[in-house]
């Protein structure tokens, strides 16, 4: 990380997963934890992306115990065989950072049907995390960090749990915005289920980033435009991982759980995001959806 950035406890003896860790804060995460001590395992969907990743990593960290799990956030059956992948590599977890995320321009299906955004931002973070849950309990004191958005402010009618999948209207911003409000509503519930477990979950802002997500196809037409003309006052990735880094290791946040923080401070986040029934109402509503796509 910068020299100006906050130096990161030893994470000797830690194992960390990141989702999305080849590339952008992901990857800047990985290398500064991997730097710290930690074994890193990233995940990646795309081989090649994730080999060229985890290459990078260990020549930036210095370290040989970074590895890499195959799968795809967008299909449920893929994160079930990459979380067993993870349980049979990973006797011990530490941490688990949900850092994958991404916008797309136009409403795009996953492969079990549902709203991509959703999909890959919410659902496939949510069933890996259950999946992983018991491990992480196994292996407390331990925390689970999920990169939201302050985006999550322009849900501004919640969850819309009456077209969930937008089908009815499809507007890019707003899509995504739900789906990060969906993380912080995800991390409270999650935080008060693991209530007593020493499994903390917290949810942050990484801040404005410029990362390679708007190269990767997942944007065209107006909301690309826009991620050229915000890039050059972007934050790098490796400053905009540093919140992500700070909770994933900092002994200041020590059981501290079910927050939203933003550079590296608590930070109260939208109303929207603290209402307690819609949290408890999107896990109920997000096991249905993992189930019917597990049954179907």
């Amino acid at each position: 990380m910068s020299p100006s950035a906050p130096p990161v406890p030893s994470m000797d003896g830690k194992t960390v997963i990141i989702t999305g860790g080849n590339s952008g804060i992901g990857k800047a995460a990985a290398v500064a934890l991997a730097r710290a001590g930690a074994r890193v395992v990233i995940t990646a969907r795309s081989e090649q992306r994730g080999t060229a990743a985890l290459a990078e990593i260990a020549s930036a960290s210095g370290s040989s115990t970074v590895e890499l799990s195959l799968f795809d956030l967008a299909d449920l059956s893929s994160v079930r065989a990459g979380a067993a992948d993870l349980l049979e590599r990973c006797p011990q977890i530490d941490v688990l950072l949900n850092n994958a995320g991404l916008i797309l321009s136009e409403r795009t299906l996953s492969a079990d049907g549902y709203e991509a955004t959703l999909a890959i931002n919410h659902l496939g973070p949510f069933l890996l995390t259950e999946l992983l849950r018991q491990r992480l309990v196994d292996s407390a004191p331990s925390r689970i960090v999920n990169v939201a958005s302050t985006a999550h402010s322009y849900a501004r009618h919640g969850m819309v749990f009456d077209d969930l999948m937008a089908e009815r209207s499809y507007r890019q911003m707003e899509v995504y915005a739900r789906s990060k409000l969906a993380n912080i509503l995800f991390t409270a519930e999650l935080a008060k289920r693991l209530a007593g477990t020493g499994v903390t979950a917290n949810s942050l802002h990484p801040g404005a980033v410029a990362t390679g997500y708007a190269r990767d196809g997942d944007t065209s037409g107006f909301l690309a435009w826009g991620v050229k003309v915000i890039a050059p006052v972007s934050l790098t990735p490796e400053k905009g991982a540093r919140t992500s880094v700070y909770l994933c290791s900092s002994p200041e946040v020590e059981g501290v759980t079910g927050k939203y923080f933003t550079k590296c401070r608590e930070k109260r986040p939208s109303a929207k995001a603290r209402d307690e029934a819609a949290a408890a109402r999107l896990w109920e509503v997000s096991e249905q959806l993992i189930e019917q796509a597990h049954v179907g």
